[in-house]
């Protein structure tokens, strides 16, 4: 998987939230897809049917109602549900998916200077796929991580309309995810 190949081809990730974003990801013409929330019982039915459509899936494993991502949990996911890679908020996740060969794109919340600085620290530490910068309202931080990291970045949270996307790929993201379909065949 040549993971920025993939995000160039594909600008905007449809975000799965809920059935509506399910449906209408497994009805798009993306290639990847986020499952951002779920459960412990409906995940495996909701990544075997976006894996049916050929779509590259990526769980966000700290969202799985049900289930924590501790390392165990991890393994659960990755062994029974069978996604492409994980998302994940937590370093000590992905300590253990390079571990074990799991693709991951850690996911960093900047709030301040400190998380900024935090986030980039733990980008040039850690083995990841690519990271994503939220919110993705945040032009000028997106600039400047993606010119010091060697990743590529994804960027989303907070994006609700067409120049937002603009905008995030503009700063140097190579692709945006949300939860609004709207948004999804820009």
């Amino acid at each position: 998987m040549k993971i920025r190949e993939i995000l160039e081809r594909n600008p905007v990730i449809p975000a799965i939230k809920d059935n509506d974003t399910f449906q209408a990801a497994l009805n798009s013409n993306n290639e990847i897809v986020f499952v951002i929330m779920s459960n412990v019982i409906d995940i495996k039915n909701i990544c075997d049917k976006l894996k049916e459509k050929e779509k590259i899936v990526f769980i966000h494993v700290d969202m799985i109602d049900g289930l924590n991502s501790s390392n165990i949990g991890v393994d659960y996911i990755v062994n029974n549900i069978k996604p492409d890679g994980i998302l994940t908020t937590k370093s000590n996740v992905v300590a253990h998916a390079h571990k074990n060969n799991i693709k991951v794109i850690q996911r960093f919340f900047i709030l301040d200077t400190i998380s900024y600085e935090k986030a980039l620290q733990n980008i040039k530490e850690n083995k990841v796929l690519a990271v994503e910068i939220m919110p993705g309202l945040m032009p000028k931080i997106i600039k400047k991580i993606s010119s010091q990291i060697y990743q590529p970045v994804i960027t989303g949270g907070l994006v609700a309309e067409k120049e937002d996307i603009i905008n995030a790929l503009n700063s140097g993201a190579l692709s945006v995810s949300t939860t609004n379909i709207k948004l999804w065949n820009i």
